[in-house]
């Protein structure tokens, strides 16, 4: 039975019996910020299981893709060279919520996996693990199935406190029993049962985890009954897949072995089953799922985790021969292998290839270089242990990844020492923090500080109470006008909004008769309490003073519209560019906009003005902008977007700009588009790999910047003498003369250097049968200097040059090395040598090097010093 087939099965299976087949949830994990990836199939039930949320259903089954890349017994480094590890697999999974329990969920199991009308295995293969003091699933497994005793196993829990048969979803919580159905390969093949020291051979195999939520443990370890208990079930859909094939690596079944010879075939080698190509069919999965759920490669997070993927897969690649970008090639194969379940890998095919092709051509560009300088590392320290500080210099200044490093150590019998290395770490983050300016720390908010009840929505100014005071972050009774230090402010009720979700806070006065506190920013302290940072301009102001609080209209009304300008923009892009296109940051300021989404290439001008055409088309649509209050997963179900990584509470605020733009998000916004007025891009650009920005403006922002370039238009055709209608036909022509001249130019300084050459290389003597040219020349700027060495190499044939100048009050240095003399001699390292001479530091190539220094009046020492840096270095 293939994989496509088995996945079918088991959800046709549970359909039958009246679950809803739920579909694979992202392995980013909604609402859930305390996991990096979608690691088990009941991750998007978690809510679910604990009471927080409510589904139209009890019963469930799915096929969920997960993701494990990190962890203990998760490392990265192991996939591809053990039989059933990897990055990405499928976890095929049925659930009850508080419907049926312990004898259903067993009874299903069994029927499924013997039954001759669905997978049919020989029940004398399986056997089934219980909790130790769980009687009643022993029961469930000898009456009702009849599964001998001696195939029934207890097990209790292990000397460190974890059980492999008593599941928690933390230290609290819902928790319970587990049953876990083996498989048992034969005799023939090494290993022991479940709970016996020779448990981890490949005899057993785990196939099926039963867990039965039972209990609420409290912090205490006490365990009370819960009132609905629940089941939740777990089957890689990998490791049945290899059972039914017969086969004792996940890497041998059918998936996996379509992946390997279409690895095999475009890297033109045997295909033998090699750890490498494992490992790329391994990570070719988890790439491509990972960026279809909006992952992009990155420095942190889940893009780092995607970058160290995309790396691995590379370099075992290069191990196999491969020089040139090859992983993307395996995405049209991994469609017709998994397609049939998910076609967002053919719809995204195009916008894969692109991401994964571009992480592949950055990294090439380093790999060379850092395998190199590894080695030149390597020759210097013996032994198996590499020094942390080692490690670190390669990752800090090299860019190197330290699991890199670790990777291809292990493969020589080697290992970094990671704890030098955190240390070096630890010290660079130090060095970092001192460095850093940290400013809005307001103090302890006052324990009793009630919730502020928000009116902003509604209102821009009404009466408040003054619930407490903070000076330089000190609670106080009073604030005097004058008094000096920071004051924050906080009231029962206000209209002013605390920064939040990339909108700024709002700026006002807070007043009452005589009194007059001017309000510079409003922060979100805590939760639903916004602090108001400013000043008291006049008067006295008491906690419990009954106040007038008043935002600025007008500011106000400019963050507003570009706020709501996000929205249309988030969903312009989508549209134009694709729905991997998610959101990465934001600012909400009243002067512009700036927006982080993720992509991997620079939006085009066409791109650009398509997406700015879209937004202002919604603009003049003139819809209103309508917002709703519900629970979380009601908003997700009717297309919400939800910022990832964000934590949103039970209920959330929903706004929806006519049927354009529906999002999440608890800011403020216009009434209705039209009062944005009008849309303008005024940059695009990079912030990090894979994350792009726009920063754009609104309303009669729009006007002004109109006016500005229609101005800086009008001035540089006076400049040129034309008008703006003929500026840039006059701009071709200057462009085309001044390209003419520097051609000109470069051709007589070519001549100079060249007849200049000529004197220079009589000067040239040999040192140890090594031809050394090291002379003083005059140039006009550092590109003739090189030029100058390159016709000079040309001509020389073999040896070293080094040459040396003064401009503008420096000193200049190059040293030049040829081809078949830097296996010896190393222009980076003499240039070293000598720029120390003019008080100066330099660096290069083996083969080209330069330097500078503030002391030209020593340049002829460090000419002079040449010749005796080559003599040591051949004698030597």
């Amino acid at each position: 039975m293939d994989s496509n087939t088995l996945r079918s099965r088991f959800l046709s299976y549970f359909e039958a019996r009246d679950h809803r087949v739920v579909p694979s949830a992202s392995l980013v994990p909604t609402n859930d910020p305390t996991l990096l990836f979608t690691n088990a199939g009941m991750v998007p039930f978690k809510e679910v299981f604990l009471g927080r949320e409510k589904r139209d259903y009890q019963r469930a089954a799915s096929s969920q893709r997960c993701v494990r890349a990190g962890g203990k017994h998760n490392d990265l480094e192991n996939v591809g060279y053990t039989a059933r590890h990897h990055t990405f697999f499928e976890m095929l999974g049925n659930f009850s919520f508080g419907d049926y329990f312990k004898r259903e969920a067993i009874v299903y199991a069994w029927e499924f996996l013997t039954s001759e009308e669905w997978l049919g295995l020989p029940a004398d293969k399986l056997l089934a693990t219980v909790y130790e003091s769980d009687d009643e699933a022993y029961a469930v497994w000898r009456d009702d199935i009849g599964l001998p005793e001696a195939r029934i196993l207890r097990i209790g829990d292990k000397p460190d406190g974890g059980s492999d048969n008593f599941w928690q979803m933390g230290d609290t919580g819902p928790c319970g029993p587990c049953s876990e159905i083996f498989f048992d390969h034969g005799p023939d093949v090494p290993g022991g049962p479940p709970g016996t020291p020779e448990e981890d051979g490949d005899r057993f195999i785990e196939i099926w985890n039963l867990v039965f939520m039972q209990y609420d443990r409290a912090a205490d370890g006490t365990l009370t009954p819960l009132p609905a208990p629940s089941v939740d079930t777990g089957m890689g859909l990998e490791r049945l897949a290899a059972v039914l094939q017969g086969k004792h690596s996940n890497y041998d079944t059918d998936a996996f072995q379509r992946l390997m010879a279409a690895a095999a075939e475009v890297l033109g080698v045997p295909q033998d089953n090699a750890a490498s190509l494992k490992v790329i069919a391994d990570h070719i999965r988890a790439t491509s799922f990972l960026i279809c759920d909006g992952v992009l490669p990155g420095n942190e997070g889940r893009g780092y985790v995607l970058r160290r993927i995309i790396r691995r897969a590379a370099r075992h690649g290069h191990k196999l021969g491969a020089r040139s970008p090859f992983l993307h090639r395996l995405v049209a194969p991994l469609g017709e292998v998994m397609g049939e379940a998910y076609g967002e890998l053919a719809t995204m095919r195009e916008q894969l290839e692109r991401t994964i092709h571009g992480e592949e051509e950055a990294f090439a560009q380093m790999l060379d270089r850092g395998l190199k300088l590894l080695d030149e590392q390597l020759q210097q320290h013996t032994g198996k242990i590499l020094p942390g500080e080692v490690a670190f210099h390669l990752y800090d200044t090299h860019g190197f990844p330290v699991d890199l490093t670790a990777d291809i150590l292990r493969e020589r019998g080697m290992h970094v020492d990671m704890e030098g290395f955190e240390a070096s770490m630890a010290e660079q983050r130090s060095r970092a923090r001192a460095a850093s300016r940290f400013e809005g720390d307001y103090g302890q908010l006052p324990e009793d500080l009630a919730p502020s009840e928000f009116t902003g929505y509604e209102a821009l100014e009404h009466g408040a109470v003054v619930q407490a005071i903070l000076i330089d972050g000190q609670p106080a009774e009073t604030l005097e006008a004058g008094q000096g230090g920071q004051a924050v402010v906080f009231l029962d009720r206000t209209p002013f909004y605390g920064e939040a979700g990339g909108q700024v806070g709002d700026t006002g006065v807070i007043s009452a008769p005589g009194t007059r506190f001017e309000v510079r920013d409003t922060q979100a302290l805590r939760a639903a309490t916004p602090g108001h940072i400013g000043e008291l301009a006049e008067g006295r102001l008491r906690v419990g003073d009954h106040v007038k609080a008043e935002i600025d209209a007008d500011r106000r009304g400019q963050v507003v519209r570009n706020h709501s300008a996000t929205h249309l923009l988030h969903a312009a892009l989508r549209k134009v560019l694709g729905t991997h296109v998610a959101q990465k940051g934001s600012l909400v300021a009243p002067e512009r906009l700036r927006f982080d989404f993720s992509h991997t290439q620079p939006v085009s001008a066409e791109e650009l003005t398509r997406i700015e055409d879209e937004v202002n088309a919604q603009i003049r649509a003139n819809v209103a902008a309508e917002t709703d209050v519900c629970a979380y997963q009601e908003a997700i179900d009717r297309g919400a977007i939800a910022m990832f990584g964000e934590k949103y509470g039970d209920t959330v605020r929903v706004l929806a700009l006519g049927d354009y733009s529906v999002e999440l998000c608890g800011g403020t916004h216009v009434a209705r588009t039209g009062d944005i007025g009008a849309f303008r891009i005024v940059h695009e650009g990079g912030v990090s790999a894979g994350v792009r920005r726009i920063e754009a403006i609104t309303g009669e922002a729009v006007i002004r910047h109109m006016r500005d370039t229609e101005s800086r238009l009008r001035e540089a055709a006076e400049l040129l003498r034309a008008t703006p209608d003929d500026l840039v036909s006059k701009l071709q022509g200057l462009v085309t003369r001044n390209r003419e001249t520097e051609r000109a130019l470069q051709q007589a300084r070519d001549k100079l250097a060249q007849g200049t050459g000529g004197d220079l290389l009589a000067q040239a003597k040999e040192i140890a049968g090594v031809n050394l040219l090291a002379s003083r020349v005059e140039i006009d700027d550092a590109g003739a200097l090189r030029g100058m060495m390159d016709k000079l190499k040309e001509r020389l044939g073999s040896g070293v040059i080094v040459l040396g100048a003064e401009k503008d009050g420096k000193a200049v240095l190059i040293a030049g090395v040829t081809k078949d003399l830097t296996d010896k001699l190393s222009a980076g390292a003499l240039i070293k040598e000598i720029a120390a001479q003019v008080g100066g530091k330099g660096g290069g190539r083996p083969d080209m090097a330069q330097a500078g220094g503030p002391q030209p009046e020593h340049l002829d020492v460090a000419l002079g010093k040449a010749a005796d840096w080559v003599a040591a270095q051949l004698e030597g």
